[in-house]
Parts: structure tokens; C-alpha cells; sequence
């Protein structure tokens, strides 16, 4: 799994990008198969003003279907991440059950027709 980590208006650690690798390599590993590119772009919105501004944008680039785009804004970047990444593993989840149930009706049919002939 490829994976892209970017930030905006501060320097990113390594154990931040450390946290960020793991959390996306331990919720994502099983669909590895459909993703071809994670970018996570992390951000202080407001700088050194603080508040709940620590952003972080998920994108998961897919093979075959739209891309999966999740954001969470937290005052604890780790917390933001953790979130997004969750929200993501569920999203993954629906999104390729789908396909899966709609490949499977779709076979499903054209068995029905092959043996109706």
C-alpha cells in the first residue's frame, strides 16, 4: 500500500508519521487488493491561535470505484487521525461489501439466463 503523508503549516515528526503509517497499515491491510494510493494530508488551521484545529483529510484512492475521502478536526492530531482512519476502515467496509453483493447478483443472473436458454 502506497502511502502519501503531507502536512500543512507545521512540520511533521517521525513519530507522528510513525503513528500515522501504523494506525493506516493496521485498519487498511485487508483490502490492499483495492487500494492503490492513501494521502493524508495533516493541518493546523488556526496555528498558534489553538482550539479544535488540528484537520486531517484521508484520501483513499481505490481500483474500479470512486475514492474513499474522509476528514476529522480534533484540538489532538493523533486523536484526528485515529478517528479518521476509523471512519475509513468502516466506509471500506460498506463500500466493498456492496460491489461484492452486486457482483455476486450479477453473476448470479447471468447464471439464471444461461441455464433458462
Amino acid at each position: 500500500m502506497q502511502i502519501d503523508i503531507q502536512t500543512r503549516h507545521f512540520s511533521l515528526t517521525e513519530a507522528l508519521r510513525n503513528h500515522a503509517e501504523r494506525r493506516l497499515r493496521f485498519a487498511l491491510t485487508c483490502f490492499d487488493e483495492h487500494i492503490q494510493r492513501v494521502v493524508m494530508r495533516l493541518s493546523d488551521i488556526n496555528g498558534p491561535r489553538g482550539g479544535a484545529d488540528m484537520h486531517c483529510h484521508l484520501q483513499i484512492v481505490l481500483a474500479g470505484l470512486p475514492d474513499v475521502v474522509i476528514e476529522d478536526t480534533e484540538v489532538d492530531l493523533y486523536v484526528a487521525i485515529d478517528r479518521a482512519v476509523d471512519r475509513a476502515r468502516r466506509t471500506l467496509v460498506r463500500k466493498l461489501g456492496r460491489q461484492q453483493s452486486q457482483l455476486r447478483r450479477k453473476h448470479s443472473m447471468e447464471s439464471a439466463v444461461h441455464f433458462s436458454d
